[in-house]
């Protein structure tokens, strides 16, 4: 994790992470914890908004939509909310998991710069309900922000007042989307909302304008407020600036979290650099890799010097997405790879659209059939044409057939496996079995 200061590049998210009380007021206010928030406090809002858009600070939860310009879509109401997404859920991802747990009070100080930018009423933080010991950290340090004065009434003495809410969520993959989000924290069932006309910004929270943003956006804003959103915007090249935290798994040597800096920063770095991934295990070789999540189309080896830019990765059909890179080695089974995502998304659709409800279930069983040595080879057409009808075109970005992108984004490994492994496919029709597992699954 201390690959980006190495490289003169600051550590804008992850600073404190060696200490193991990082977590607490005293080590955040000795690296200068809450002046950030000090400062923003001293700026008009309009101000602390101008410096976030010269950033250019991209969300960081996945869909990378700008946080200044999403702020100043706001309806005008007296009453607006501030909420912030901690429900990572993706599989394999794990940043914003380690944020909470590690750095809780810069995401509360971030928070707190946001709500007084965008001059809400009530701020809450929904931290996902596994996330145990990040629940009892992102609490208590809450409870030692009020105590502070940084919470409250009359912050510092500015005269903006604002309470936050910890709320813990249930555990549902589809809670991680927005407005699926703002049902839960309404009490209600997770089900995403149609958008028109329930756009957050305009119909929200309770029917209020509300800002949804991920913690790591949150984390960001400290460092921008202090530094200038120019400062911010160097790091970086294009629309991705800054550093960004990347969940690094697999087939990998040392995984972990790690910051480093957009663009600047390729795949093969961060696989194989011995500050950060430090190759292969077993001087394996890489077969293929997720480059953002489970939901992302995956790439190949050919795509290793791809820069980490969320332009750059679009281009190539893929998405850096929830910061999540899983790498495969020569030793994985890509139809077992593509039947435990499609099996996970079964599980987590709520149900509430046809071609992902029904679609799901239809797939994870083909797949299943297929890896477990009883498959047919007419089998890769009925996937893809099942495929086809939860994301016509089968292009990336998805076409949407559902009211989340949820569904559509289940055929994203299947029809990357196919596509590049289509004869391991044909191998377990052809052999009754599971070639990588040197026997039939029964």
């Amino acid at each position: 994790m201390d690959a980006s200061e190495a490289s003169g590049v600051p550590r804008i998210v992850t600073a404190g992470f060696d200490d193991p009380e990082s977590y607490t007021i005293e080590r955040y206010l000795a690296r200068g914890g809450y002046q950030g928030l000090r400062k923003a406090l001293g700026m008009d809002p309009e101000a602390v908004v101008a410096e976030v858009d010269r950033a250019s600070l991209l969300g960081r939860g996945g869909a990378g939509f700008p946080a200044g310009r999403k702020w100043s879509m706001l309806r005008p109401d007296p009453v607006t909310y501030l909420v912030v997404n901690g429900d990572e859920s993706e599989p394999a991802t794990f940043k914003d998991h380690a944020l909470i747990e590690r750095n809780p009070h810069q995401i509360i100080e971030g928070t707190l710069i946001a709500s007084y930018a965008v001059q809400a009423s009530q701020a809450f933080i929904y931290v996902r309900g596994e996330f145990a010991l990040g629940l009892e950290r992102m609490q208590t340090a809450l409870n030692e922000a009020y105590a502070y004065g940084a919470v409250g009434r009359d912050i510092f003495g500015s005269g903006f007042s604002i309470d936050i809410v910890v709320h813990p969520g249930a555990g549902a993959y589809i809670c991680g989307e927005e407005t699926a989000l703002l049902e839960s924290l309404e009490g209600k069932r997770g089900f995403p909302r149609i958008k028109p006309p329930y756009f957050p910004a305009a119909i929200g929270l309770y029917g209020q304008p509300t800002v949804v943003n991920n913690v790591e956006t949150m984390a960001n804003l400290p460092w921008i407020v202090l530094h200038g959103g120019a400062a911010f915007a160097s790091l970086g090249a294009g629309r991705s600036t800054g550093t960004r935290m990347f969940a690094l798994s697999g087939h990998v040597r040392r995984p972990g979290v790690y910051e480093v800096e957009m663009v600047k920063t390729t795949f093969r770095d961060l696989i194989f650099s011995e500050q950060l991934g430090q190759g292969l295990r077993e001087g394996r070789t890489v077969k293929a890799f997720v480059p953002g999540g489970v939901s992302a189309p995956w790439f190949g080896p050919e795509q290793l010097d791809l820069p980490l830019g969320q332009d750059e990765v679009g281009a190539a059909g893929s998405m850096l997405g929830s910061g999540s890179v899983v790498v495969m080695d020569s030793s994985t089974c890509a139809v077992r790879a593509a039947w435990r995502i499609t099996k996970f998304f079964f599980r987590e659709s709520c149900g509430q659209c046809t071609p992902c409800r029904e679609g799901s279930g239809w797939l994870e069983r083909i797949l299943y059939r297929i890896e477990h040595g009883r498959g047919r080879e007419e089998d890769l057409e009925q996937l893809l044409d099942i495929c086809d009808n939860i994301a016509p075109g089968l292009t990336w970005p998805p076409q949407m057939t559902t009211i989340c992108v949820l569904g559509p984004s289940i055929p994203s490994s299947i029809h990357s496996a196919i596509s590049m492994f289509r004869d391991e496919f044909l191998l377990h029709v052809k052999e009754g079995a599971c070639p990588m597992s040197g026997g039939s699954h029964g």
